[in-house]
């Protein structure tokens, strides 16, 4: 019979306080890596979110694997008004030039093409983005159409589930790219074009990795954007903000300054004070951890290990697992390994087996 050791040890992190705010109907402030919130107002207010709705549109057609595929503009872009890319039909494009034209310029006939291509047609793609909203975590989000018109229903959604999905789309390195691209120049068989990202802050703020603008009489203004430094890594979202581009940068500039990024766990070697039922073994785990503390968090950061008493044990044989505590409650966890130490032969009893060979 197993029995459990559990091992808490108390990790001291070095000790200010920002008044967040924005003058949105909706904000949330949060980090991309592990989903911590920092500053929240309103997250869960269900709204009109217009072309941020395009995230979605984007990520999908990263993941649907035909980026290099050539598709020909047919008459889905009859329906497309507002804001455009002005592609014609008959236009040979590819999905990935599309892409751009969505997340630079929030083109709403591109949201079409691609919607029609990747999904058969936009009703069934439509479908797709709600099927990921869901299985992502985006609990109260509603999808009409691939772009946000008011005109095609409008899309609803939280700046809560709208931090979400951008958190998800940020760990894809295609995105990435996309959302980052302050100019992208193309040449098809019918024009050319020059498109210029919508995203304000790429060029006014150094830290800005991406993001993505939206607008609509219903929606009014709508923003996401992320930011890096120093390995912290942030979204913004703000719905209905008049002043978005301040608010953004205002949001970061205070939380890059309140919080840092720690180590907590290092992949290789641990120690675990006072487990003595091992001998002769090494702890070890296989991924580093790190979350971003401000200075007043130091004692509230936890390691619990949970460890099995096996009787019989291998070598790199899983013997349990430590959590990583955060106010009492576990933001993270992984397995713990052993490692059976060889023991070291004197050379005398080197010299003694090989004269009994």
């Amino acid at each position: 019979m197993k029995k459990l050791i559990i091992l808490i040890i108390l990790l001291i992190v070095p000790i200010n306080t920002y008044a967040y705010s924005s003058s949105a109907t909706s904000t949330i402030l949060m980090d991309t890596d592990n989903n911590r919130i920092i500053y929240a107002n309103n997250i869960h207010n269900v709204r009109s979110v217009a072309s941020i709705s395009k995230i979605m549109t984007c990520i999908l057609a990263i993941e649907s694997n035909k980026l290099n595929e050539t598709i020909t503009v047919g008459n889905e872009i009859d329906d497309a008004n507002g804001s455009n890319i002005y592609i014609s039909k008959g236009e040979n494009i590819r999905l990935i030039d599309l892409l751009y034209g969505l997340m630079l310029r929030s083109g709403n006939d591109a949201s079409l093409v691609i919607a029609s291509y990747v999904g058969g047609n936009v009703e069934n793609f439509v479908s797709m983005m709600n099927d990921k909203a869901k299985k992502i975590g985006m609990k109260n989000t509603n999808f009409n159409n691939p772009n946000g018109l008011d005109s095609m229903k409008g899309n609803f959604s939280t700046a809560y589930d709208m931090a979400i999905l951008t958190s998800y789309a940020m760990k894809n390195n295609i995105y990435k790219k996309i959302v980052s691209t302050k100019k992208y120049n193309l040449k098809t068989n019918n024009n050319t074009y020059s498109w210029k990202n919508k995203n304000r802050l790429l060029y006014e703020y150094k830290y800005i990795t991406g993001g993505k603008t939206g607008f609509t009489e219903t929606a009014r203004r709508t923003l996401v954007t992320t930011a890096s430094k120093n390995g912290i890594n942030l979204v913004v979202v703000t719905l209905n903000d008049g002043d978005d581009f301040s608010d953004h940068k205002k949001l970061y500039e205070e939380a890059f300054d309140e919080y840092k990024n720690y180590n907590i766990l290092k992949k290789g070697y641990i120690e675990i004070i006072s487990e003595e039922y091992y001998s002769n073994v090494k702890y070890y785990i296989k991924d580093n951890f790190s979350y971003i503390l401000k200075d007043n968090d130091k004692d509230n950061i936890v390691l619990k290990f949970k460890l099995n008493r096996k009787y019989n044990y291998k070598n790199n044989e899983c013997i349990g697992k430590v959590y990583v505590m955060f106010e009492e409650k576990e933001i993270y966890s992984t397995d713990v390994f052993i490692e059976i130490k060889r023991k070291k032969i004197k050379v005398f009893d080197k010299i003694k087996r090989w004269l009994s060979d």
